[in-house]
């Protein structure tokens, strides 16, 4: 009977694990579509290239070496063991732990759950580079950031593993439910990293400090890619929870849901009253960034706070993500989506609000896990980037950019119709 229940519950918790990773896989397309709308119409089919082609890259990568970087996951690469073994292994496992366990899973599905945060950590990168850089170049780096730069400093997180042997970053009370500095700001460093060797578009700066707006060709488009990505964030942290099938469980992920939800409202309304409050106009593009800036921002730890203080924090996210877009605008680091401030900014405030409603957690290994990450992430990028731009280039020429990156990389325009001879 034991034997029952709990091959119900190990069904249970795998078929939610795996749901939860068609939510984020589905973020993809959220991506795709926020940063085609953010871009100029010129270079919309490449913007989607890219966000295909990173997504398969980020998968067989991570198929190939990166899992087995992260988690020792061996299963992949010698063959997955049937089904019958790894329920017996399970119950096994679950036996010895005193049945309550429950959350012992085939490698499979915790394959595919961990491979869609790749993903998403790397198509942050793409709308930073947007506009300017070599579709190859970019690929390139691809297969770097995903196979190696985010699978070791997951290790040294989520696996637990000590930092080249020196320390460990649990045991100096860190913590990132699911991927606020882990996820989010890796993606946002390795970008940083891209951005500064590779420089702003044409135009976007002038003399005397003067900032040219280059606003994005398809707004509907980006509005609908935010809300996709709102929905599939109930699958990165819902599924982050691990498993379903028993009642803790279940309200923990319930609150994670609520959670996510409060936070990116608050996010959302921030922003567009600060806009208004600095611009004088309701900006829909920070409206846009806000709610992820929440999103980000409750990410680290979605399970803790109560609704008003997901609603705050998320409300910080919002306020901080206007003032860091414009401040990186002023400092002439350009991103074409605000990508670098919604994920990077957003994501460190994220890890540092974790100690307020975890008392398990210190704001020194908060400190100590972001510098990790950041200073690991943010110098391999740089090294690699460099190097790609020595043996390749990394950024088109000026004529490339001005005719577009569509007609350039892709050969077909996204618009066709609407161009002018």
């Amino acid at each position: 009977m034991e034997n029952q229940i709990f091959e119900l519950q190990y069904a249970m918790d795998t078929f939610y694990f795996l749901v939860c990773g068609a939510l984020v896989m589905w973020m993809a397309a959220g991506f795709s579509m926020l940063e085609a709308g953010l871009v100029r119409a010129k270079n919309t089919t490449e913007i989607l290239t890219k966000n295909v082609a990173l997504f398969a890259i980020s998968c067989i990568m991570y198929m190939v070496c990166g899992y087995e970087l992260m988690y020792g996951g061996g299963y992949f690469l010698a063959g997955i063991a049937g089904g019958e073994t790894l329920v017996a292994d399970a119950l096994k496992s679950s036996a010895e732990e005193g049945f309550n366990g429950g959350s012992v899973y085939a490698s499979a599905s915790d394959f595919f759950f961990q491979v869609v945060f790749v993903a998403t950590a790397m198509s942050i990168v793409s709308g930073a580079v947007a506009e300017r850089m070599k579709l190859w170049a970019f690929l390139a780096f691809a297969v770097v950031m995903t196979g190696f730069i985010y699978p070791m400093e997951g290790a040294w997180t989520w696996n637990g593993a000590d930092v080249f042997g020196m320390y460990n970053l649990g045991d100096l009370g860190f913590s990132d439910f699911a991927g606020s500095g882990i996820v989010h700001m890796a993606g946002a460093a390795a970008a940083l990293s891209g951005v500064l060797l590779l420089g702003a578009r044409k135009g976007k700066y002038g003399a005397n400090g003067q900032i040219n707006p280059i606003p994005g060709a398809n707004l509907p488009m980006a509005t609908l890619g935010t809300f996709i990505l709102w929905m599939g964030w109930f699958g990165f942290n819902g599924g982050s929870v691990l498993k379903l099938g028993d009642i803790a469980s279940a309200n923990s992920v319930a609150m994670v849901f609520l959670n996510t939800n409060a936070a990116a409202a608050g996010g959302a309304m921030a922003a567009l009253i600060t806009a208004r409050l600095l611009f004088g106009k309701a900006d829909l593009t920070m409206l846009l960034n806000g709610a992820l800036a929440g999103l980000v921002a409750i990410t680290a730890e979605p399970s803790t706070p109560t609704a008003l203080q997901a609603t705050m924090f998320g409300a910080i996210g919002g306020v901080l993500v206007v003032f860091s877009i414009v401040a990186l605008d002023k400092m002439k680091i350009d991103d074409p989506v605000g990508a670098i401030s919604v994920h990077g900014t957003c994501g460190l405030l994220g890890l540092l609000l974790v100690p307020v409603t975890n008392s398990g957690v210190s704001f020194s290994g908060q400190l100590i896990g972001a510098a990790t990450i950041f200073i690991w992430v943010f110098g391999v990028s740089f090294i690699v980037w460099f190097a790609l731009k020595a043996i390749m280039g990394i950024r088109v020429s000026e004529e490339d950019e001005y005719e577009g990156m569509d007609l350039v990389d892709c050969g077909m325009e996204a618009y066709p119709e609407f161009t002018t001879k």
